[in-house]
């Protein structure tokens, strides 16, 4: 039982780390189909083993979470995902379940084709646009209607007069293909970083905080669906016809049929035929289209039974393995690349694929010359997946892994736990010191305007910042002295650092780039300490007590900390001002509010919002963004959104004010 409990927490771990990076880093690293087999295992074992239910699990959530950048609000109709299959069989099994749902076979389908974009949720009242909304986690999003209202295949108010009183509208944000490569084409131009791909740019427009930069985006908004409790139109086809009579921008490619032989037809068509569309698909969704057999089918608790999405497989050609190099991430991990005779996959040329670990040349036995099969895994990264023995050479020896760092010749370690060769010098191979500069003023750390990545390369090179502590004591006027710095920009630049000394010691111990230390590690770790200082002190068994500390971060905070250089480091920060102890307010931390969930909502007389989440992490509570049954209480303040208010009535959440809470904790 103990594997299996462990096997559970994996997949519900790798899942979330995959939700945050599809849902708010904008970013796959795994296909839809590798996604769906882990969410696949994880709900066939949460059955088997029901002792391990988690309300909170992965299994049980729809979409990604909320984000604390925007207010957010509930959707009137929850706002379901689709259940994915990738296989005719699995398309037959479907709709066996459909026919016994209804007990008839004599119905049709309307095929729909399958938007790659964002996902939102607009509400329309008397024909003006009310409000928008992200998916979120599908019973509440995040309140983008400012950003929304810059998109102009949006109506903010319709013309026809055929609209219900008070609707719904679901719909996907997209780029255009010609749109997006005009996009990275004026960031090129402009020296700067090129966006991935056409989904993930879209998304992440749309949750930009300055709605003036999301209105530079050519982004577009797709319809695929009307929700009200005053529609009389009973065929979701008609319904989009009347989207489009609307004023919506509803693509004429649906299709209604009415057996599943010819759903099939359909979905062969445009596996082919997508490359010739000028945006991007990545599969068909099939909908009942009788909206009272819908009703009837109903749903579960993240689905509708009446709709599937069938996924299209990445394509895997096979092309000539010229050679492998060996990269080196920011923590030192060392990544073979395959160097590949350019192929043509899912409309565009790949030249390289990653080959994840050195576990996988091992299994491989790479030579070069092979015939390799590629994809794109989620259609972006490209990846290969196996060999074509049949054309395989003698003539070629076994590509060896490296036994030195590529960048600075320091002998590679590998833990027997893990897949990977890394990098021990931390401090003075390139890639890693660049790296690791990189992290420390990214947005989720120390958040610094003006150190983009071709600035901190640059810096690096020229010799005027080795490591993160250089950031505070830069040299101004020979910056100001390089190509392409006007002065503007090193005024930005010093204003950014400086206002980076007033963060958080929390926000400091996540920047300087412990292995395995992440964010939330950083948080648990900052509710047991007083000082970063304590850690240098701290052994194996204190740190293993700390809440979600396992061994691997455990013994990765020893070594960092018995490394001279970086107790250096940390001392100059300490010197130039960074606040490495936590504020006064927040130092007696307690476990008062151990296992309580708990929500922030409205303005407060003492305390800041942030002052008030601060408090109660370092008190043990764990801060929630929307209302569900298992909430324990809302503070709730001033201005506090009605519709929170009303769903914590609803289900009998206590909302208690700041005078409350202080009682509670003193």
């Amino acid at each position: 039982m103990k594997e299996i409990k462990s096997r559970i927490l994996e997949l519900r771990r790798l899942i979330n780390k995959h939700n945050h990076n599809y849902y708010d880093l904008d970013a796959n690293i795994i296909s839809d189909f590798e996604y769906d087999k882990l969410l696949e295992e994880l709900i066939d074992l949460e059955n088997k083993y029901p002792e391990f239910y988690d309300i909170e699990s992965p299994s049980r959530r729809v979409g990604g979470g909320l984000s604390d950048k925007f207010d957010s609000d509930t959707h009137i109709f929850p706002m379901y995902s689709l259940d994915n299959t990738y296989s005719d069989e699995e398309l037959d099994s479907w709709y066996k379940r459909i026919v016994k749902a209804l007990d008839i076979s004599d119905f049709e389908f309307c095929c729909e084709l399958k938007y790659d974009g964002a996902s939102v949720n607009l509400l329309y009242e008397n024909g003006e646009l009310i409000k928008g909304l992200t998916r979120g986690d599908g019973a509440q999003g995040d309140d983008i209607t400012k950003n929304l209202k810059t998109i102009n295949s949006i109506p903010l108010k319709l013309n026809s007069k055929s609209f219900p009183e008070k609707f719904e509208i679901r719909g996907e944000i997209i780029i255009l293909t010609e749109s997006f490569k005009a996009l990275n084409k004026n960031r090129e131009l402009n020296g700067e970083s090129l966006f991935m791909n056409p989904r993930n740019t879209a998304s992440g427009s749309v949750k930009l905080l300055d709605s003036k930069e999301v209105a530079r985006r050519p982004l577009e908004f797709f319809l695929y669906s009307i929700v009200s409790n005053d529609l009389t139109i009973n065929e979701h086809s008609n319904l989009l016809n009347l989207a489009r009579d609307m004023g919506f921008k509803v693509p004429k490619y649906d299709k209604v049929v009415k057996n599943i032989d010819l759903v099939k037809e359909y979905i062969r068509y445009w596996n082919k035929e997508r490359e010739n569309l000028p945006f991007e698909i990545d599969g068909i969704v099939i909908k009942v289209n009788n909206i009272d057999y819908q009703k009837k089918i109903g749903f579960t608790s993240k689905f509708p039974r009446w709709a599937i999405a069938y996924k299209f497989k990445a394509e895997n050609l096979v092309t000539k393995l010229n050679s492998i190099s060996f990269n080196v991430g920011r923590t030192g991990t060392i990544t073979p690349v395959a160097n590949l005779e350019p192929v043509l996959i899912s409309g565009s040329i790949v030249k390289r694929a990653s080959l994840h670990s050195y576990n996988q040349m091992i299994k491989y036995k790479l030579r070069v010359n092979d015939s390799v099969f590629v994809e794109k895994g989620g259609e972006i990264i490209p990846k290969i997946t196996g060999i074509d023995f049949n054309n395989r050479g003698l003539e070629e020896d076994e590509i060896a892994f490296p036994y030195l760092c590529p960048e600075c010749e320091t002998t590679l370690q590998k833990h027997e736990s893990e897949a990977n060769y890394f990098c021990p010098n931390t401090i003075k191979c390139r890639p890693q010191a660049i790296g690791r500069i990189q992290h420390f003023v990214s947005r989720k750390a120390m958040n610094i305007d003006g150190f983009g990545d071709e600035t901190i390369r640059l810096l690096y090179d020229k010799g005027l910042i080795n490591d993160i502590s250089d950031i505070y004591n830069l040299d101004y006027y020979r910056i100001s002295k390089l190509e392409g710095f006007a002065q503007k920009s090193v005024v930005n630049l010093k204003k950014g650092i400086e206002d980076s000394k007033t963060k958080s010691c929390q926000k400091i111990l996540y920047g300087i780039g412990i292995r395995y230390v992440g964010e939330s590690a950083s948080k648990n770790i900052i509710r047991h300490i007083n000082s970063i200082y304590d850690l240098i002190e701290m052994d194996f068994e204190a740190l293993s007590v700390i809440n979600e500390i396992g061994d691997k971060t455990a013994n990765s905070i020893v070594s960092y900390f018995k490394d001279d250089l970086n107790k250096k480091i940390l001392k100059k920060l300490y010197n130039v001002g960074l606040n490495l102890s936590k504020d006064e307010k927040f130092i007696n931390t307690s476990n008062k509010l151990e296992g309580k969930k708990i929500i922030v909502s409205g303005v407060f007389k003492n305390y800041s919002r942030d002052e008030l989440i601060k408090i109660i992490e370092t008190n043990g509570g764990e801060i929630k963004s929307s209302v569900s049954s298992n909430t324990s209480f809302i503070i709730g303040g001033d201005k506090m959104g009605d519709s929170k208010k009303n769903k914590a009535q609803d289900l009998n959440i206590p909302i208690i004010t700041e005078e409350n809470f202080n009682n509670l904790i003193s």
